[in-house]
């Protein structure tokens, strides 16, 4: 085998030396024809290492193929042997260069590497490129139909053929993906919100964190003064956004994959003659390598898609990073979709949701259905927002754990639907918010804001320890023993008559016991707040929408008079939440006595009477109170826009 593998090296030397080589790109005349005879001339020194060059290329490519057949046949020889992960490689051994392997959706096989950065290397500096596994005609029906259905329009199939994944270009909206087709904005605004949880709470770490970052990040508290201010945006470097928004991507596809493993999807024709040149950027050449290919059918699927699988972080963030242009060509929103699905598993997606008839792009519009949307949040295709599962006489699925990133819609406010708490209160400060028909994204910079402060614990203490003695199934009311054990466990001190007032009827009722709390001061365990300030929130938050719009705040002035600019949008507002015990005459704008920190020259307190800003309304401010219930908000400028 090794003779013949070895003549087999020498005929390739042979046929190379003896092949004129073609002519090199702009030279006049071969150098044959240059008035020298050729029997005469002498090599240059150029011209020797060219034809070494040549030599070591094709004695290299049959190496290859060789290699390539062995591999085969070795594996074919050892197919019933159950399939045993390889071994890492020493920390001290260098990673020698290669391309990616193959590695089947259904058969999953551990890869390791050094690092990230490599595989950019391996994947754009080869001609021929490796890029994964084809679907069966069966795999590729199944998928089409999911996602897109049997009647799906031309016009949805070119919404989500057109969406790259690519920042904004714009500096006061730098850190945000851009939206230039409708449809898409499930998917933009799932990234967005795990791009800003890196961006803002892990801005110092991006350029030096292992490879499996969201497991080390995730775990710690992040206080104030470790978080991006506001005004910084404009500042952050190109290479901590792609960095964050890699990290992202691979978070969000070990999640659709139960934290096992990744499948990313490309493209086969990315793996014929892409080859980078100073000259000619990657994503330029990606651009012309995607010219006319359309995604229309299954069999399109089936011909152009081509799927990896990685159980290993470290590889799977590298391939990732490799991958980048491709993302953020026109096929990236779609490449990601079907990455995310593939990671989850067409099955398991069917099996999650409620009814599996209907395509999760949805038709007319080709908006991404909730479902799509949980999958990239919760790492489950459930169809509803609600905590769990509910038992309807028929079991629908809800959202299973808490999570990363929350959901906040504006259905909730019209009594569609009720968000649980798991997407209401997520692990960070960064909703994806839903209208009828579009996605965003709302974000707070402290993570404070989702804190309960004094009062809000005490009420919850107090409401615990009286529905522990409510044996009304739910009633609001307890017995008089069992409000005297109510008033020892919360250390509330009545005065005698409003005791007898509220014990007089043999039963307590929480609505009357409530009204006394609120006049009860809070030095006898009460809750009284005679300015209405204390226990009130105040913080800010910002909305973000990812789809191009008109802007009137930064409008250019051009010598016709100001244009405005067509640019993502990203508001600040400033919320105050009032306690939920405040009166409604605060809240119609009565007002708001405020005992200043200095004192007068009497010595007496000062006090400032502040009348609270007028409440601006939009879609959004709906949004957010169902949140943060009777918030008011106030914003400069244009208001938020959820559409």
């Amino acid at each position: 085998m090794a003779d013949q593998e070895e003549e087999e090296l020498r005929m390739a030397i042979r046929m190379s030396m003896q092949q004129p080589s073609p002519p090199e790109p702009k030279r006049s005349k071969p150098w044959e024809n240059a008035g020298v005879t050729a029997g005469t001339q002498e090599e240059s020194p150029e011209a020797k290492n060219r034809k070494l060059q040549r030599e070591l290329m094709a004695a290299a490519a049959e190496k290859r193929m060789m290699m390539a057949k062995n591999t085969k046949s070795s594996v074919a020889a050892s197919a019933p042997a159950p399939a045993l992960a390889p071994a890492p490689a020493p920390a001290s051994a260098p990673t020698p260069m290669k391309t990616e392997k193959s590695v089947s959706v259904t058969k999953e096989e551990e890869e390791t590497s050094s690092g990230l950065g490599e595989g950019v290397v391996d994947v754009w500096k080869e001609k021929d490129v490796n890029l994964g596994k084809e679907l069966s005609e069966a795999e590729a029906n199944n998928l089409f139909s999911m996602v897109f259905g049997s009647g799906v329009s031309r016009d949805i199939l070119a919404q989500w053929t057109n969406q790259g994944i690519r920042f904004s270009s714009d500096p006061e909206t730098s850190m945000g993906l851009v939206q230039h087709e409708g449809g898409p904005c499930g998917v933009l605004a799932a990234i967005q919100a795990f791009v800003l949880k890196y961006l803002i709470f892990y801005p110092d770490e991006l350029g030096k964190v292992a490879p499996n970052m969201p497991q080390n990040l995730g775990s710690r508290r992040v206080s104030k003064s470790e978080c991006v201010a506001s005004n910084n945006f404009a500042s952050l470097t190109e290479d901590g956004k792609a960095r964050a928004l890699v990290i992202s991507m691979g978070e969000i596809l070990f999640l659709c994959g139960s934290n096992k493993r990744a499948v990313i999807a490309t493209l086969s024709v990315l793996g014929h003659g892409i080859v980078e040149s100073e000259d000619s950027p990657k994503d330029e050449i990606i651009a012309k390598a995607l010219e006319g290919l359309s995604i229309e059918s299954a069999s399109d699927l089936q011909k152009n898609l081509r799927v990896n699988t990685y159980t290993s972080q470290a590889s799977a963030l590298q391939r990732l990073e490799a991958m980048f242009p491709v993302f953020q060509s026109r096929m990236g929103a779609m490449l990601f979709l079907i990455s995310a699905l593939l990671s989850r598993g067409v099955d398991s997606v069917q099996a999650d949701r409620d009814d599996p008839t209907l395509p999760l792009v949805t038709a007319p519009f080709g908006h991404a259905s909730q479902e799509i949307v949980n999958l990239l949040l919760c790492g489950q295709a459930v169809p509803n927002v609600f905590d769990g599962r509910m038992d309807l006489g028929m079991c629908l699925k809800g959202i299973p754990t808490s999570v990363e990133v929350g959901f906040l819609t504006l259905l909730e406010s019209l009594n569609f639907c009720k968000v649980g708490q798991y997407l209401k209160c997520p692990k960070w400060p960064i909703w994806v918010v839903g209208s009828e028909s579009h996605y965003t994204v709302l974000f707070a910079i402290d993570t404070s804001v989702q804190d309960e402060n004094e009062l809000e614990k005490r009420e919850s203490q107090i409401r615990k320890a009286f529905d522990v003695q409510d044996q009304s199934g739910g009633g609001g009311f307890i017995s008089v023993e069992g409000f005297h054990q109510v008033l020892r466990e919360t250390r509330i001190n009545l005065p005698p008559e409003k005791l007898d007032h509220l014990c007089s009827t043999g039963f307590i009722v929480w609505s009357e016991f409530w009204q006394v709390l609120l006049d009860l001061d809070k030095s006898s365990g009460g809750l009284k707040d005679s300015t209405g300030l204390m226990g009130k929130k105040v913080f800010d938050l910002y909305h973000f929408n990812g789809i191009a719009k008109s802007v009137l705040n930064g409008s250019q002035v051009t010598s016709g008079g100001e244009t405005p600019v067509q640019r993502p949008r990203l508001t600040k507002l400033k919320v105050s939440v009032p306690p939920r015990w405040t009166p409604e005459e605060f809240m119609a704008g009565a007002a708001v006595p405020s005992v200043s920190g200095g004192n007068d020259s009497s010595g007496k307190d000062a006090v400032e009477v502040a009348k609270p800003e007028p409440p601006q309304h939009a879609p959004l401010v709906d949004c957010i109170r169902t949140r943060w219930p009777r918030a008011i908000c106030n914003w400069v400028g244009d208001p938020p826009s959820i559409v």
